[in-house]
């Protein structure tokens, strides 16, 4: 592969690895961070993207680089939120949660998934099911749907009480979304992107974290690499459509563990 070649087919990965990256540390500033230092490595030893396709090795890259950091990360400047949320990230079994994020956001088979994280493919398995039953059992909280479309509205509904979650309501449209919020302020939102009056999903949460404060958010859309540019401040957590039960319950859990509310509860 030409360095030309190379660049291309890296800059189609890049916006999936800055995705996995910020569901990692719950910041668009940290994921970057990572992401960046990846690129630096790769720019050093092309030897790094041999043999696997692009995509895994460019997420294996990346997986050296996390784990070597000793992960989580700490920030500097941390708030008493942010802080509690990666003490709560240190109780998890090492490389679980990688493995269930690469496995549920990022959709990879278990052969891959092993192949990033360098370890045999049942290992893998075990640790997105470790994963799955550590995070889904350690917090519960009030959780707003911002949905258009009443199947996916009810799905999500369904989804997330089954979690042990309060479901505060279901909003269809921006002011629909700022009212509820007003109403009962909830833990994290689950929101789409096109509501039904034509408005934007992405505005309504905007205003919402302008008036509430820094909430966490799961976006749910069909074109994420819309949203993933690096032009403007971006969410944490994306959902491409279709989904699947798998990935909002991955997907509500991580973003739990970086609520900046004080209304979660230990399960």
């Amino acid at each position: 592969m030409t360095a030309a070649d190379l660049a291309q087919s890296i800059s189609r990965e890049l916006p999936y690895l800055r995705r996995y990256a910020r569901a990692l540390t719950g910041s668009q500033t940290a994921g970057d961070n990572y992401a960046a230092a990846t690129l630096e490595a790769i720019l050093s030893d092309r030897g790094l993207m041999a043999g696997d396709d692009t995509r895994l090795s460019l997420f294996r890259t990346f997986h050296a680089i996390w784990q070597s950091s000793g992960q989580p990360v700490e920030l500097e400047g941390q708030t008493p939120q942010e802080a509690r949320a990666q003490s709560h990230l240190r109780k998890l079994t090492p490389n679980s949660r990688e493995a269930l994020l690469l496995r549920t956001i990022e959709e990879l088979r278990y052969d891959q998934i092993a192949k990033v994280m360098q370890v045999e493919q049942p290992e893998a398995e075990e640790l997105v099911q470790i994963a799955l039953s550590e995070m889904s059992n350690t917090l519960s909280g009030k959780v707003m749907v911002i949905e258009d479309e009443t199947i996916i509205a009810m799905d999500l509904k369904g989804i997330v009480l089954a979690m042990g979650h309060e479901v505060t309501g279901i909003a269809r449209t921006h002011k629909a979304a700022v009212e509820l919020a007003h109403e009962r302020r909830p833990d994290l939102i689950l929101a789409d992107i096109q509501l039904a009056d034509g408005s934007s999903g992405v505005e309504a949460v905007n205003e919402l974290i302008s008036d509430l404060g820094d909430l966490p958010v799961i976006f749910i859309t069909a074109f994420p690499e819309r949203l993933l540019t690096g032009d403007r401040p971006e969410p944490a957590f994306l959902i491409s459509k279709p989904y699947s039960e798998e990935q909002v319950r991955s997907a509500v859990s991580q973003a739990m563990f970086f609520a900046s509310t004080e209304g979660l509860s230990a399960a």
